[in-house]
């Protein structure tokens, strides 16, 4: 499974329509991590699972989603119902209550990625307002290529091209 992550785009519905337009049969599923500003019904999202973000005020939007594809389930939510700013045991608890596999979240402006028992935990970083270590990329969005078991992940700045300090690979 192939998969793009995005979020915090905070407005920016151009982004996210020249990255559907670019990946569009690529890739196996799109996913906004929240703070997209826009509406449930924004026709961006007709490709693309999204949650609410502290941001979005369009209660139509669900806090988390669950998805399968291609054999890996996805947990996903923002963050800040689950207190990423101070931990991450909280998200990782919930990713395992689903049994996911990976667990993709926003809300910090920061991109990272870890793994915690066989769940990969992975923020894209705000494509259009990143902060920390990253700020000096411009905004990223993540690429997971995953069977499950084993991750590859490499980050995109917002003109999408790879970042070569920022591709990760992970064994079960």
């Amino acid at each position: 499974m192939k998969c793009l992550v995005v979020s915090d785009s905070h407005g920016d519905r151009d982004i996210l329509v020249r990255l559907l337009k670019a990946y569009q049969g690529k890739v196996d599923a799109f996913f906004h991590c929240g703070d997209s500003e826009l509406q449930h019904d924004d026709p961006v999202f007709n490709d693309m699972a999204v949650v609410q973000g502290n941001m979005d005020f369009d209660d139509q939007l669900p806090n988390a989603v669950t998805k399968t594809v291609a054999g890996v389930t996805v947990y996903m939510t923002h963050g800040h119902l689950v207190g990423v700013n101070l931990s991450l045991d909280h998200l990782l608890a919930n990713a395992q209550q689903q049994h996911a596999q990976l667990a993709c979240f926003g809300h910090t402006h920061q991109l990272g990625v870890e793994r915690h028992a066989g769940t990969l935990l992975l923020n894209p970083g705000s494509i259009s307002y990143p902060r920390g270590e990253f700020t000096r990329i411009g905004g990223t969005y993540a690429i997971v290529d995953t069977d499950g078991q084993t991750f590859d992940v490499q980050y995109y700045d917002r003109s999408m091209a790879p970042v070569p300090e920022l591709s990760f690979h992970f064994d079960h």
